[in-house]
């Protein structure tokens, strides 16, 4: 037996239905997290919709893993409240919620050696003893086409460079197939064309009807790809909508303390964010 498949129960779970184009499928409403006795998230007020990239953007210690983390219902909240598919992230059980969301922590560490085509088949694990458990060979083989891991399938996944980890764990989260995708900072260890790539990626999956969570630093990149940007500033959202609406010099210049330029691209007209220099 794959020894993957033992990760989770294959009984008694609810499985996921496809959920309508822009319908919510993780909300947050009146979040509240403290971590160390201190708030963290403040009030927050978020809906999540299945066919759109949201970008969470803000400075360091802004509150967006956090965020991230009580959107996967891996982190608890102090207030409020975190749906998930129309239901209390706390009523789904955690087979049931692997099957509605994919989580891409910041690193990606392993204890053992495993090849990078096991650790990309762990995404699978949830479906097992589902009818789509037959979809599993081909996720797999699908999931590394994308990301670019496939020359190297056989090599363990710990004599892998960082950006080589970021991509096979991206992997992973594609090869799970769930409707909600929890990305925290998937580009910080890649190169410039593996960024592109990644953004891509979550347009396409978007594209194809699930819903996209991405922390992002890179305003350009969420300004590029993004159909909504949230702005956080001090663990409470200080702006959401399309970038081209809410990446604004006053409001990023405030939020990031730091005086920016905003123009748009020649060609595409795609907000462009620079910090302003003396020469």
């Amino acid at each position: 037996m794959n020894p993957f498949r033992t990760l989770l129960r294959t009984r008694g779970r609810e499985l996921p239905s496809p959920a309508a184009a822009k319908t919510a499928v993780a909300e947050a409403t009146g979040l509240g997290v403290r971590l160390g006795g201190r708030p963290v998230l403040d009030s927050v007020e978020l809906t999540v919709r299945a066919g759109e990239v949201l970008a969470l953007v803000g400075p360091n210690g802004a509150g967006k893993s956090t965020l991230l983390a009580a959107l996967a219902a891996d982190l608890p909240v102090d207030s409020g409240e975190v749906r998930i598919d129309g239901r209390p992230a706390s009523g789904w059980s955690a087979a049931e919620l692997a099957l509605r969301r994919a989580v891409l922590p910041q690193a990606a560490a392993l204890a053992f050696p495993f090849p990078v085509e096991d650790v990309v088949r762990m995404g699978r694990a949830p479906w097992a003893g589902t009818a789509r458990q037959a979809e599993d060979e081909d996720a797999v083989a699908a999931a590394m086409a994308a990301t670019e891991v496939a020359d190297f399938a056989a090599r363990p996944f710990s004599a892998l460079s960082g950006g080589e980890r970021a991509r096979v764990a991206l992997a992973r989260v594609l090869a799970q197939r769930a409707p909600l995708l929890l990305l925290d900072e998937p580009t910080a260890a890649l190169d410039l064309r593996h960024q592109e790539l990644v953004l891509r990626l979550c347009r396409e999956r978007a594209a194809a009807g699930d819903a996209v969570v991405v922390v992002l630093h890179d305003l350009g990149l969420a300004a590029a790809y993004a159909d909504r940007a949230v702005v956080l500033r001090g663990g409470r959202v200080a702006a959401v909508g399309p970038p081209a609406g809410v990446f604004t010099g006053a409001l990023l210049g405030e939020v990031y303390r730091q005086a920016v330029e905003v123009f748009p691209h020649p060609r595409t007209g795609v907000p462009l964010v620079v910090p302003k220099r003396l020469a």
